[in-house]
């Protein structure tokens, strides 16, 4: 075991996030050795592409060899801590760590840049720390709680924004048809309340884009833990306001108004517009999405 690795035994955030942060880069980097999921006609390129909850939330064998990876990775920096994992499962009451191994399949599937490798240390559901790495862009970005949070060492904040009709606001969609068309209509009736819409495909990358000043707000329901456990901290981190009603680790920064969106939003803005962003999302139908 190196040195480093030695020095990954403690529990303290600042620890953790070294740890996050080693393990997701390593992780980008062992997904850009692996072959690309579509040839140069843009086909499935040899690559097993399986669903889960409807025919759109596609799984490739990508996600699954990485998340072997992280979770070989962290049994030797970390023996012993229980890892929960979007495609290989595990217990999340007693989880350490949460994985989210691809986050925006589709886009890496169809060889779009928009997707990350997100890694986050909990403890009773809450984020002590996470990463997120960008394997096409090279980025990594990090957290722990309460010492902030960067994109490739450079401190983040976010935006000054204080009117919501001047500000950029990233959304998601659910794979389930019915929901999509809620989701849709909702997004339909805040549009013109605001600069515009983005639609980018990973939750994750989304709540770095608020806390880099990319985004003034992210608002979308349905998201799953390990799609925000690193992300969600990150922006908190940066000075988001953040509201997360699937539990576990609930981040409740909008009290009642955030829980009024809907049992499983998730909502993170610049604190200058992010309780009129729920009362637009609120007024737009976000708790019949």
């Amino acid at each position: 075991m190196s040195p480093h690795e030695r020095a990954t035994t403690g529990t303290d955030p600042a620890t953790l996030r070294a740890v996050a942060e080693q393990v997701a880069s390593e992780a980008a980097e062992h997904l850009r050795g692996l072959p690309s999921p579509r040839d140069a006609a843009g086909e499935v390129n040899g690559q097993a592409v399986t669903t889960k909850s409807s025919p759109t939330d596609v799984v490739t064998a990508s996600d699954a060899s990485v998340e072997r990876f992280v979770r070989a990775r962290l049994a030797e920096l970390r023996p012993g801590e229980p890892v929960y994992g979007e495609e290989g499962a595990g217990d999340a009451a007693t989880a350490r760590w949460v994985v989210d191994p691809i986050d925006g399949t589709v886009n890496y599937l169809y060889g779009l840049p928009w997707y990350a490798i997100s890694v986050a240390a909990v403890e009773a559901g809450e984020t002590l720390a996470g990463a997120v790495a960008e394997p096409a862009a090279g980025r990594l970005w990090s957290a722990g709680r309460g010492l902030g949070s960067t994109c490739d060492g450079r401190p983040l904040a976010v935006t000054r924004a204080t009117e919501l009709g001047q500000s950029l606001v990233g959304t998601g969609f659910a794979y389930r048809a019915e929901r999509r068309a809620r989701q849709a209509r909702m997004v339909a009736e805040m549009l013109p309340e605001v600069r515009d819409v983005r639609r980018a495909g990973a939750a994750a990358l989304d709540l770095c884009a608020v806390a880099a000043g990319w985004l003034d707000g992210y608002l979308e329901h349905g998201a799953n833990w390990w799609d925000w456990a690193a992300g969600a901290l990150i922006a908190r981190e940066a000075g988001a306001l953040v509201h997360i009603a699937a539990p576990p680790g609930v981040f409740a920064d909008l009290g009642v108004a955030g829980d009024r969106l809907g049992a499983d939003v998730s909502l993170a803005a610049t604190p200058g517009i992010a309780h009129e962003l729920a009362g637009l999302a609120l007024r737009s139908g976000a708790s019949l999405v």
